[in-house]
């Protein structure tokens, strides 16, 4: 039997890993033959390659393919990576819509890694990179301030509550209050440790300074767009960047009777898609472009928010756009343009 191509498909757990070892021979069947169970550490981590090596074809490449199981599959897809093996990593909802598409009756940790494998067998995947040091860093920095920024607001709900009470505690109120001003110091203390990453490395703080010419995009927006996008790394263009971030359109629509309303997916990264918010309400007051885009959906529709979410993708987009050509914003960058192309024609 050739074999064209190897998979080895994970279902990742917090203590262990179910894997399946898939094959597509060159009559295009797809054989499962070889499950085993590794510890999620280091040990069944060693384990698992010299299983690997014993099992698998080394002429032919092996792709390991796993979801992405909040934290879970970090450390083991960054191993993997360090010992020059392909990986791949897959939203867990597009395994679940493919296990639907199979004839499995019965959901366990064994199904799933057969699913998973037989989901790489039959689609080209594209290989994950793992994230640079100064990027992982930033990311964890911006993902704590978020993380601070919702736990104040709901102090302040707290606050706001006690306060309207018939018989409020002060003592509560003052606990209250001391919290926010330790979590606003912490805040602090992470948009200094942000900036000082940001000008560690002079690379980043040009892209930086080039995004921040967008009006309404700030340094912490624009660090966490990088930081969430690992610079852009895999990023090909503006349409692959909106569906990462879950502004890509979905619609349901069947002959005449079943019109769905179009809707964002919001399977994507939902940090983007939160830090874009306000940058949004700034460029539709400051950029004509921007603000011509929201009167017109709103117009249209009569909803506001689906008018500012168009602003949000296009201002990613956009952010995108200036990081790959290394260029600042123009407010009249489209006047320009066309006034140099009639020069062009006239000439």
């Amino acid at each position: 039997m050739n074999v064209l191509k190897q998979i080895l498909g994970v279902d990742v757990a917090k203590k262990e890993l179910v894997v399946t070892l898939g094959v597509l021979d060159s009559d295009l069947q797809i054989n499962l033959n070889l499950h085993r169970v590794f510890s999620n550490k280091d040990t069944g981590f060693t384990a698992l390659l010299k299983w690997l090596k014993k099992n698998t074809d080394s002429s032919v490449s092996l792709q390991v393919v796993m979801e992405a199981t909040g934290i879970y599959h970090q450390k083991f897809a960054n191993f993997l990576v360090e010992n020059d093996l392909l990986v791949c990593i897959v939203l867990p909802n597009k395994i679940s819509s493919y296990i639907r598409t199979l004839e499995t009756k019965t959901i366990t940790d064994k199904t799933c890694s057969e699913a998973i494998s037989h989901f790489g067998l039959s689609r080209k995947l594209e290989n994950w990179k793992k994230p640079t040091k100064l990027y992982k860093n930033l990311q964890q920095l911006t993902r704590e301030r978020d993380q601070l920024v919702n736990e104040r607001s709901v102090i302040k709900n707290q606050i706001h509550a006690e306060e309207s009470e018939g018989d409020p505690n002060y003592n509560s109120i003052k606990r209250f209050s001391d919290r926010i001003k330790f979590l606003n110091r912490q805040e602090r203390e992470i948009k200094q440790e942000i900036t000082q990453l940001k000008n560690s490395d002079r690379a980043l703080k040009q892209q930086v300074e080039r995004m921040t010419t967008i009006p309404g995009i700030g340094e912490l927006t624009a660090v966490t767009i990088l930081a969430e996008t690992n610079g852009f790394e895999l990023i090909r263009n503006k349409k692959q960047l909106a569906s990462y971030a879950g502004f890509d359109i979905k619609e349901k629509q069947s002959g005449t009777s079943v019109k769905g309303k179009p809707r964002i997916s919001k399977r994507g990264n939902r940090y983007l898609r939160k830090c874009m918010h306000l940058p949004s309400l700034s460029a539709v007051k400051k950029i004509e472009e921007f603000r011509d885009l929201y009167s017109r959906i709103v117009s249209k529709s009569g909803i506001k928010m689906k008018g500012l979410i168009a602003v949000q993708r296009k201002l990613l987009e956009l952010t995108f756009t200036l990081f790959k050509n290394n260029t600042a914003f123009e407010h009249d960058y489209k006047r320009k343009s066309a006034s140099l192309k009639e020069n062009t024609l006239t000439s």
